[in-house]
Order: structure tokens, then C-alpha cells, then sequence
């Protein structure tokens, strides 16, 4: 009865064009494919490539200095400003300088607990660790910012603690360690789960192998289990790089007054002296400095991988 009913829809006029439809993208797998890709890359290109691309026309235009008003053009004053200046040279220095400690301190804390997640524990106790990783993930990124502050502060709890030890007392708070210590902590997840994944499939006769062939610990661990943990700490890098490059509330909220980041410069150029072509200029360096070192990786992974 029911393939009956199924028939009798199938044969209505209503159905015909759903029918020639389903009929055409059977035979020509190419538009099946496009049609599924069309509304994704659509998105994409509107709310990601058009903005990217006025960013970029944006930065060489100017502004009038009795209207304040936008002045479309083509001008270098911008980037002329921020390779003449000082001061733009330590910010973004600063920047870069820190997000890479960030990303290699990340490295080193997050690869003992990713080998023990990967290659170590069980299923159960590899399931209890990555919901540990993940937990200070489920809180809130400013309660984690302002968490570090508290400890970190003049009065703050390390200070308590080495005043009780007879330690006297740390002058990192508001400074560039300050938010050093607070990225490491806020991306290190970001770094543990692709390295554990990573070390999670390398096979474990490849580590026996070493072991039969007489390879101790460290020469199976620089020569087998690094190799192979690359890709995963490449994919964590890209996070802790990038996440780090472009953050301004935790150098306001951690760093001191000499601590600003390219993103904090941005929002006074804006908000203040509203000169927004300068402010696109400036949001095109970490752009820049993304594309390279997304190229770097790149080569590295495809080195390595020969």
C-alpha cells in the first residue's frame, strides 16, 4: 500500500522536476559536487574574502586632516608611517617575539602530557586526561585572563606564597612575562590534543622495533616518536601563533602600561584618533607575518615528510 502511495507521488507533476533533477545530478557527478560546494564557498567568499579584501584597499587610503573624512585612493603613506616609526617596530616585535615564547614553551609542557595521552594510558585513562585538558576550555576566557591576574598581581596569591617562604617578593606582574605566563596557560590545550593526536597513531612496533635494534629512550624519542609527533606540532602551533598574534584583552588586562600588542594599537587607532586606513595598515602585518609562517610549516611538514 505504502509503495503504491510512493508511486502515485512519484508520477504527480509536482514531483516531475524533483525527479529530472535528481536524475541530472546522478549523471553528472562534476554538478553534484559543485552544487553541494556552492553555498559553503559562498559564505566564505562574503563574509570572509570580500572584508580581507577591503581590509587591503583599505590600508592605502588616507584621511583629510580638517574633515577627518576617508580619502579612497592609492597611497604608501601608511606603511611608510609604520616603517619609519619607532615605536610601531617595538610593537610588533613585542608581538611576534611573544607569541613565538608562547608557542615553544607550549611545546615543551604540552609534549609529556600528550605522550602519555598518546602513547602511555589506556582508553579510560585517555579519555579522563583529554576531558582534564579540556575542562579550563568550558570556563570563561576572561574569567582565566583575570584568574591570572589575581595571581600574578602585587598583592596576588605567588607573592603570598613567596613572602611565606621568605622569598621576598616577583615583579612580574603587569609585564611582558605576566602575559607570557597567561597566553601559555590559556593556549596550552590548543597544543596538547593535536600532539596527542599525532602520537596517538604511531604504530607500536615502530617503537619496539628501536628497542630490538638496541635505540634507548631518547634515541627512540629524537628519532622515531619526534619525527612522527611533527605534523601534530606544527597544527598546534598554528593555534598558539595565531591566537597569540591577534589577542589585545589579555595585554589590557595582564600587561602593563609598555605592553601593547598590534591588536591594542589597532583599537586606539581606531576608537581614538579613528584613522581607519592606519588601523588597516597595521592589521595587515600579523596577516603577513600568518602567511609566512603558515609557509614555513608548510616546508617543514613537506621536508620532514621526504
Amino acid at each position: 500500500m505504502t509503495q503504491t502511495a510512493d508511486m502515485t507521488a512519484a508520477r504527480s507533476p509536482a514531483a516531475r522536476p524533483l525527479r529530472a533533477l535528481s536524475t541530472l545530478l546522478w549523471r553528472l557527478p562534476g554538478l553534484r559536487l559543485t552544487a553541494l560546494g556552492l553555498p559553503p564557498s559562498l559564505w566564505f567568499l562574503l563574509f570572509y574574502l570580500i572584508p580581507l579584501a577591503v581590509l587591503i584597499v583599505a590600508a592605502f587610503w588616507s584621511v583629510d586632516s580638517l574633515t577627518g573624512a576617508l580619502k579612497p585612493g592609492f597611497s604608501l603613506h601608511n606603511f611608510q608611517s609604520l616603517w619609519e616609526t619607532p615605536i610601531y617596530h617595538t610593537v610588533i616585535f613585542r608581538t611576534i617575539g611573544i607569541a613565538a615564547a608562547v608557542t615553544f614553551i607550549d611545546i615543551l609542557l604540552a609534549f609529556p602530557v600528550a605522550y602519555w595521552m598518546g602513547v602511555m594510558a589506556g582508553p579510560k585513562m585517555r579519555a579522563v586526561l583529554g576531558v582534564c585538558v579540556l575542562i579550563p576550555l568550558w570556563s570563561s576566557y576572561l574569567a582565566r585572563v583575570y584568574a591570572w591576574r589575581l595571581i600574578l598581581s602585587h598583592d596576588g596569591i605567588l607573592n603570598w606564597l613567596l613572602r611565606g617562604m621568605g622569598l621576598g617578593e616577583n615583579g612580574i606582574g603587569y609585564s611582558n612575562w605576566a602575559m607570557t605566563l597567561t597566553f601559555t596557560y590559556l593556549w596550552l590545550p590548543f597544543m596538547i590534543l593535536p600532539i596527542a593526536t599525532a602520537l596517538e597513531r604511531v604504530p607500536r612496533n615502530l617503537l619496539e622495533a628501536s628497542a630490538d635494534l638496541g635505540g634507548h629512550g631518547f634515541t627512540t624519542l629524537r628519532r622515531v616518536v619526534l619525527p612522527l609527533a611533527l605534523p601534530g606540532m606544527i597544527a598546534g602551533s598554528i593555534f598558539t601563533f595565531s591566537l597569540t598574534l591577534g589577542d589585545y584583552v589579555t595585554p589590557i588586562l595582564v600587561g602593563g602600561p609598555s605592553s601593547d600588542f598590534i591588536g591594542n594599537v589597532i583599537y586606539k587607532t581606531v576608537g581614538v584618533a579613528n584613522d581607519i586606513p592606519f588601523a588597516a595598515a597595521l592589521a595587515v602585518v600579523p596577516l603577513v607575518v600568518m602567511g609566512l609562517y603558515l609557509w614555513a610549516t608548510r616546508v617543514l611538514d613537506r621536508e620532514t615528510a621526504i
